[in-house]
């Protein structure tokens, strides 16, 4: 059977990808950029990759969360001009982290970077990071905190936290960099493949998770840059960072007994336990009977972990419509199971030990337990 499709005219003119099209041999150098509204600084930064790169094989893979202001379009049309430019658009799920993962191991080179699109991360710092990998690196950090490194486009309050949270992960997961925060590094491709099984695709710093998990058998090298002053698009980091960086500190000192995942689910639990409280007294100060004030309790904090659980621990799989009102009957459903679990298990402790406190204790984890397990397979459909 032939194809019916038609010919090509025999004089069509080849396609033109611009005057660079880049090196028609495999990559030596993958760069990864995560993306989300930078359609501003595209054009800016790959001139500048185009110049400092030049005489090495690279390509540059922009992982793009499905930005509203069209950068995906707009990386597309940069990839037809020159195809070392690549784009991977996620729909319907989110994080720096997860697509960091994502674009690393879409790599073709052996060596791979990863740095921001905001022009902040100084991309003439990307050679000599490549010649300490070939001296024998396993993993060159860019860091503004060693001597001769700079962070002048951090705000005041923003650079304080970077440099405690720098502190409370050395000390916590005895990791040895000077900057394990840092969002601009470069590593070997295989050291990636081997580690993404352990690394979480939450929260923003990918790198203090590639150091926890290797435990120690990375060769680190450090080369100082000063970071530079957002040109364009807006700050990803928010208040949200926070929780998701102590949930990886927890998450790795557990060896990962505690995901990040069920402690950003258990603390809006606990968040869930005042607003109970709360409005349990509240109904009682409306002379409420103690059964419906309870019960109106119960339905607006299983309403309020609903709403939080789904803006935070689930953002990445955010449910919207008539999803997110079918995944609040179902989360009612599964929390009414998970309170009769609470009550069986909090009775036997008590029968075994006798005391009221380590009963509920006992109780209240199983119940956490049910409820994250239950949620995240039926809920927010099974996300890891």
């Amino acid at each position: 059977m032939t194809s019916s499709l038609p010919l090509a005219p025999a004089h069509a003119a080849p396609v033109s990808f611009g005057a660079n099209p880049g090196p028609a041999v495999a990559p030596d150098l993958t760069v990864v950029i995560p993306t989300f509204n930078e359609r501003g600084n595209l054009e800016p930064l790959v001139a500048r990759l185009a110049q400092v790169l030049a005489g090495i094989a690279w390509e540059a893979i922009f992982v793009d969360d499905n930005s509203p202001d069209g950068t995906a379009d707009a990386l597309r049309g940069i990839g037809r001009r020159d195809p070392r430019i690549r784009c991977i658009r996620r729909v319907g799920r989110r994080g720096l982290a997860g697509a960091c993962i994502e674009g690393m191991l879409a790599a073709q080179a052996p060596v791979v970077a990863v740095m921001d699109a905001d022009l902040q991360h100084d991309e003439s710092l990307l050679p000599r990071m490549l010649e300490a990998m070939g001296a024998g690196a396993d993993v060159v950090v860019a860091t503004r905190y060693a001597p001769g490194g700079d962070a002048e486009g951090f705000s005041a309050w923003r650079g304080r936290g970077s440099r405690l949270a720098t502190t409370l992960a050395q000390r916590v997961l005895k990791v040895t960099s000077s900057d394990p925060m840092s969002g601009f590094f470069m590593l070997r491709r295989e050291t990636v493949e081997e580690l993404a099984p352990k690394l979480s695709t939450q929260g923003f710093k990918i790198l203090l998770d590639i150091l926890a998990s290797a435990r120690g058998r990375l060769k680190v090298t450090e080369l100082t840059y000063s970071f530079g002053v957002r040109q364009s698009g807006d700050s990803k980091l928010d208040n949200r960072v926070l929780m998701d960086f102590l949930g990886l500190i927890v998450s790795k000192a557990t060896g990962g007994l505690v995901s990040l995942r069920f402690l950003s689910f258990a603390t809006v639990g606990a968040a869930g336990l005042v607003v109970h409280l709360a409005a349990l007294r509240l109904g009682l100060g409306f002379a409420l009977s103690f059964l419906v004030a309870q019960t109106i309790a119960t339905l607006t904090a299983m309403t309020f972990n609903y709403v939080l659980n789904n803006l935070l621990t689930y953002r990445d799989r955010r449910l919207s419509g008539w999803a997110f009102l079918r995944g609040l009957v179902a989360f009612y459903a599964i929390c009414g199971l998970g309170a009769a679990a609470n009550v069986g298990a909090a009775e036997w402790a008590f029968y075994q030990t006798a005391q009221w406190w380590l009963a509920g204790i006992a109780g209240a984890c199983i119940g956490a337990v049910w409820n994250y397990a239950m949620s995240r397979t039926l809920v927010w459909k099974d996300a890891a």
